[in-house]
């Protein structure tokens, strides 16, 4: 799997670079600033892209700037965007094309090496990575809006599957069995009017129109 890796902290990016090369990625280029960023990304895309969002020369939104640019070019290009803390506005920006392959990470959990590194091959598989507190803030302020209809238990397995988690991992978290997970899962299906045959990833799509949603209501 081809890896780009944008970070301008030199240790983080050296441990990222070993910590995936480690795991049998291929990084392809590890750079600290958004031009580099931007020269990366000019040529064939890679896999997946891994970037701060906060990038040299401006350190503001530098490094969101240039994915959310090369994912227009190349539709569904998988992203996973690191901050250092949960900013609503960006996480709705990086939603708001519509497609899966994103994720939204802060970086103090990229000391869980294991999880991370799930979190990057769900992605680049076309799913969502959305750090738990990310989606906890844009939950948290959401208006009423076409999800209203779910229970809020449905809610609750909607939210956990923004996070990547799947049946197994979300009955863990609720104390539910796997059937009563499955059971919610499909009720969300139905109330976000998203049947079998329905284009693209029903997962992904419902998790896209909760995050969307929520990110409104900030």
């Amino acid at each position: 799997m081809r890896v780009v890796i944008a970070e301008d902290e030199p240790l983080l990016r050296e441990g990222l670079t070993l910590l995936l090369r480690g795991r049998g990625f291929e990084v392809v280029s590890a750079v600290g600033d958004a031009e580099a960023l931007t020269a990366a990304l000019a040529g064939d895309p890679p896999d997946i892209v891994i970037t701060d969002i906060r990038l040299p020369p401006g350190y503001r939104d530098e490094g969101l700037r240039v994915a959310t640019e090369a994912r227009r070019r190349h539709p569904g290009l998988p992203v996973v965007v690191l901050s250092s803390y949960v900013e609503k506005e960006y996480a709705r920006e990086l939603l708001s094309d519509g497609h899966g392959g994103v994720g939204y990470l802060l970086k103090d959990r990229v000391g869980d090496v294991a999880e991370f590194v799930r979190s990057v091959r769900r992605v680049a598989e076309g799913g969502t990575a959305i750090d738990g507190e990310v989606v906890s803030q844009l939950v948290a302020r959401s208006r009423p809006d076409p999800l209203s209809a779910l229970t809020p238990r449905e809610r609750e397995v909607l939210a956990l599957m923004a996070e990547g988690l799947d049946n197994a991992e979300i009955a863990e978290r609720l104390v539910l069995t796997e059937r009563a997970v499955l059971k919610h899962v499909g009720n969300v299906f139905t109330k976000l009017d998203l049947p079998p045959s329905s284009p693209g990833h029903r997962r992904v799509r419902a998790v896209l129109a909760h995050l969307r949603q929520a990110g409104r209501g900030s």
